[in-house]
């Protein structure tokens, strides 16, 4: 009997070796791994080219933007579901993190223990969304 695919996630991660454990974290879960990216201007890009269900989203990535600024500028089209990974549970990031309308907020390193729940919630929060645009 053939697995359902519970959802589309793309990973934001700009650590290789977290991103492989992450990536088989959500597959095991029962989630397709749509993309993966390193950089807040690429993450802004696939988004819109993937339209995945969940964006698993680190807070500290290469380049010019965090995550939160990433989903501030993904926010502006799409109120896709975004789940953050921090290093660290500092209250800086999570206030700021908090106006971008996240389903959860984990601090690193995470199981899929950690990981099933927020990716169940932002599931649901996918689907009343549909619900509620028809």
């Amino acid at each position: 009997m053939e697995e359902v695919q519970k959802g589309r996630v793309l990973i934001v991660e700009d650590d290789m070796l977290l991103s492989m454990v992450e990536e088989r974290l959500i597959k095991r879960l029962g989630y397709e791994v749509v993309g993966k990216v390193t950089k807040g201007v690429d993450a802004i890009e696939k988004e819109e080219e993937l339209n995945p269900d969940i964006i698993v989203m680190d807070i500290s990535l290469k380049g010019d933007m965090d995550g939160i600024e990433t989903m501030e500028i993904i926010r502006k089209k799409s109120d896709v579901s975004v789940i953050y990974l921090s290093g660290s549970g500092d209250r800086y990031s999570l206030e700021r993190a908090k106006k971008t309308g996240f389903t959860d907020f984990l601090t690193k390193p995470v199981t899929g223990g950690d990981l099933k729940g927020p990716l169940n919630s932002a599931m649901n929060e996918n689907d009343d969304q549909v619900l509620k645009s028809a």
